[in-house]
């Protein structure tokens, strides 16, 4: 059971200061009956917000088609952001919703969005070998030498300690390809195919673990269920 103030403003609806005003003019009501305190204690199932049950009390998770030209910050000042595609009550959630991963801002594809940290780093932790599946075009002819090269778990990046562990090239034409990756390193896809001569021209992801983008538009997410993932 939680304070209705504080049940409030992490799931965005207002601040706990706020709160007050919010159960003084009769908009909270506790398993029917108007709640009367901030400091009432209930749990989220019996609590109603105009009528209405609360909005996904039991987290978030998210995948979305991110489009090009948006970054996965909450630093507006870097530019557009993805979270920016949300309703306004889930920028404000707290815990906050994160992106599980990052896209660069010329990278578009497969995103998932979460409020619910051990999900994040259970799904970025090396250990679990998540796999990730991008498409990429590049500037030059890709050779099938390279095949086996990624494989081998044998490539070393620049500036890296460690090489980057094993991942599975397809090759669909001399300048497009499919990568798939079970690592997080900054850049990794391009910095791989950079450590190979050649530069990404288009990056877009495809799958997340067992997930498929499908033909879900650019700019539009639809709603997991929170254990997707279990």
């Amino acid at each position: 059971m939680r304070r209705l103030d504080q049940m409030l403003s992490s799931l965005g609806y207002c601040s706990r200061r706020e709160a007050r005003a919010w159960i003084a003019g009769g908009r909270v009501t506790v398993r029917g009956e108007p709640a009367d305190d901030v400091g009432q204690k209930a749990l989220p199932a019996d609590v109603l917000v105009d009528g209405e049950p609360l909005d996904h009390p039991d987290g978030l998770l998210l995948m979305m088609h991110k489009p090009l030209g948006l970054v996965c910050t909450h630093d507006a000042r870097e530019g557009p952001t993805v979270y920016s595609l949300l309703p306004a009550r889930w920028q404000r959630r707290n815990p906050p919703v994160t992106t599980i991963g990052r896209l660069d801002k010329d990278t578009s594809g497969l995103l998932l969005l979460t409020d619910q940290s051990e999900l994040v780093h259970r799904l970025t932790s090396p250990k679990h070998k998540v796999p990730k599946i991008y498409r990429a075009t590049v500037d030059a002819d890709l050779s099938a030498e390279l095949v086996p090269r990624f494989a081998s778990g044998t490539l070393q990046l620049a500036g890296e300690d460690r090489p980057c562990a094993p991942a599975a090239l397809q090759l669909m034409s001399p300048r497009e390809a499919e990568l798939t990756v079970t690592e997080g390193r900054y850049h990794q896809v391009r910095r791989m195919f950079g450590a190979a001569g050649a530069t990404v021209l288009t990056l877009h992801r495809t799958n997340f673990g067992l997930l498929a983008l499908g033909d879900l538009p650019p700019g539009k997410w639809i709603e997991l269920p929170p254990d997707t993932f279990a």
